[in-house]
């Protein structure tokens, strides 16, 4: 058994039961006044029609959806089987840029995990006396969330770069041209992910469509900005790659006490941080040459700030 659950979801009048795998993805959802069931996941069929069996009753009616099936996400690298030949992403027809000179000073593989904070805070920040004297008296300061935030990309960037490995490549703190940072970059034989670190120490989290809720507070666009994130990449990198670069979403919360998705959330791969291991045995995007191409161009500081 695949320990799938079963979540009834209701919006614009319509009502549904969602089959869903421990990590959020749906393999299958049923309308409730038709009894219509759509198979996202083939493999999972049986079981998600004995689950919405249970509700409905037996005369439910199997439709194939219009897209391909989606591929599971994997719960842990100890569930995966021998990983297959990477297929080769389709070619572009337009010749890609060429690339600019890259000094030491502008490759970002030089830069540590929360480099875009440490610089925000070189500038702008206390000094360490200020620090120090803050500390001692037990004083907040505006910068307290800054340095939570830096604990918390310096986490999952540890996690990240334990799976260089098996074929991934790690890019962190990258400046974007219109302002912030992208917090990491993983490049590897699944793809390419932007990765977006949130640290909401001891908190319960909600993560919706494109909204997130911490401690049930007012809406944050969460999600919705992690997937401009990844449109970002996917244009920036396709400047300059010979081949269409698949660039998902994620978002990764430090350290909560709880993590709830909706079941429509399938758009954004969420993740607490020690779950980021659930990507190292993806495979099948990139081959190993074309990880190398676009990390050669995911590294040149000037690509992003002239994006």
């Amino acid at each position: 058994m695949s320990n799938l659950t079963v979540h009834s979801w209701k919006r614009h009048g319509r009502d549904r039961l969602y089959v869903n795998l421990p990590d959020g993805t749906a393999v299958a959802w049923a309308d409730r006044a038709t009894k219509t069931v759509t198979i996202k996941v083939r493999k999972y069929q049986d079981e998600a029609l004995a689950l919405l069996r249970q509700h409905l009753g037996d005369d439910l009616i199997v439709s194939s959806p219009s897209t391909p099936a989606e591929e599971p996400r994997p719960a842990a690298p100890s569930q995966q089987r021998a990983r297959p030949t990477a297929a080769t992403p389709p070619r572009r027809s337009e010749r890609p840029l060429p690339l600019p000179p890259l000094s030491p000073s502008e490759d970002l593989a030089r830069n540590p995990p929360g480099a875009g904070v440490l610089g925000m805070i070189a500038v702008r920040g206390p000094s360490t006396a200020h620090r120090l004297k803050a500390k001692l008296l037990r004083q907040s300061s505006e910068w307290d969330s800054w340095y939570t935030g830096l604990e918390g990309e310096r986490w999952v960037g540890r996690e990240l770069e334990r799976l260089s490995p098996l074929g991934w490549r790690v890019l962190h703190g990258i400046e974007k041209g219109n302002g912030g940072d992208i917090d990491h970059l993983l490049i590897g034989p699944g793809g390419v992910f932007s990765v977006n670190t949130k640290n909401h120490r001891g908190a319960k989290v909600w993560v919706g469509d494109s909204m997130a809720k911490v401690n049930g507070g007012k809406p944050l666009p969460y999600a919705a900005a992690s997937q401009s994130e990844a449109e970002l990449v996917r244009r920036v990198l396709g400047r300059y790659c010979a081949f269409d670069v698949p660039v998902e979403p994620v978002l990764v919360f430090v350290g909560i006490a709880s993590l709830d998705r909706a079941v429509t959330q399938h758009s954004v791969r969420i993740y607490r941080e020690r779950e980021v291991a659930a990507l190292g045995p993806l495979t099948g995007k990139l081959t190993p040459e074309q990880v190398e191409q676009a990390y050669s161009v995911a590294r040149h500081r000037r690509v992003w700030l002239r994006a």
